[in-house]
């Protein structure tokens, strides 16, 4: 987390008698949306994007530290319409935003901001029409582990660096005709991918209620597809998804359906704590 400068490091405008600070708010949510937010009275244009007044936005107290424990922040305000919608905390498009938080003049709002803080968004608990969220500072980073853990399993994602498989061909759009729980059914099978290949996969909603929301697929049967969850918003049929193929992470499954075990990012052969309960022969 980033703290303020010592009051000697603060602009000239910091250190009047008269100060006219405002608190200003940038989340920018994982699928570009981004918005502003200002304890002020007032809309603010800072570096321009315009800063909504929030009067009710307001952080916990901010401690300094010099040393590396993960530093985290509380966030307390109103569920707007305009700005933080209920369906779409509900729905966790506010999950893992990037925030910043500065002051700034807000009788000359060109003035250069003083940032505070700067993390992602941690935890989101909604209470009734209000909302608290937790704001993780970089240094939360210290806590990963410094190495992977050994794993049977492909501890790769699909298609990413480590996995290096092209996800261009095992893309699909299709449209959802029908939606029951889970249970999702599309306009057509999907064409050209192998048996069980959409099992673990994602379906992106590019349109609708749901639109920028990932959901995992666990199971599907043809034109069915079943999800990890429940859309969590109902959205007016039929509408556009992009589906991305899956796999289990097997070393066979890498080995015979993508070429890449070259890649495989597991230890397939790696006897595991099952070894010490086996008996001899068994």
């Amino acid at each position: 987390m980033v703290m303020p400068e010592p009051l000697s490091a603060a602009p000239a405008w910091l250190r009047e008698e008269l100060v006219t600070m405002a608190w200003c708010w940038r989340l920018a949510r994982r699928d570009g949306v981004v918005i502003g937010l200002t304890s002020h009275d007032r809309d603010l244009v800072v570096g321009g994007l315009v800063y909504r007044a929030a009067p009710g936005m307001k952080p916990s107290a901010i401690e300094t530290s010099d040393g590396l424990d993960a530093a985290t922040m509380d966030l307390e305000g109103a569920i707007s319409s305009e700005a933080i919608a209920m369906d779409d905390l509900d729905a966790g498009r506010w999950d893992g935003a990037e925030l910043e938080l500065f002051v700034t003049d807000w009788s000359a709002a060109d003035t250069a901001p003083v940032t505070v803080a700067r993390g992602s968004l941690g935890a989101i608990e909604r209470r009734g029409a209000a909302f608290a969220a937790e704001l993780q500072g970089v240094t939360r980073a210290l806590d990963r582990p410094a190495c992977p853990a050994t794993s049977p399993g492909c501890r790769a994602i699909l298609g990413d660096r480590a996995c290096r498989i092209d996800l261009a061909p095992l893309t699909h759009r299709r449209r959802v005709v029908a939606v029951a729980g889970r249970a999702v059914t599309l306009d057509a099978p999907v064409a050209g991918a192998v048996a069980g290949a959409m099992i673990f996969g994602d379906l992106l909603w590019i349109e609708g209620a749901n639109c920028g929301l990932e959901s995992p697929v666990i199971s599907a049967e043809g034109a069915v597809l079943h999800l990890a969850e429940a859309p969590p918003l109902t959205a007016v049929l039929p509408v556009r998804v992009r589906l991305t193929e899956g796999c289990d992470k097997q070393l066979s499954t890498c080995r015979s359906r993508f070429a890449n075990s070259v890649n495989f990012r597991g230890e397939a052969h790696l006897p595991g704590n099952d070894l010490l309960t086996r008996y001899p022969g068994g």
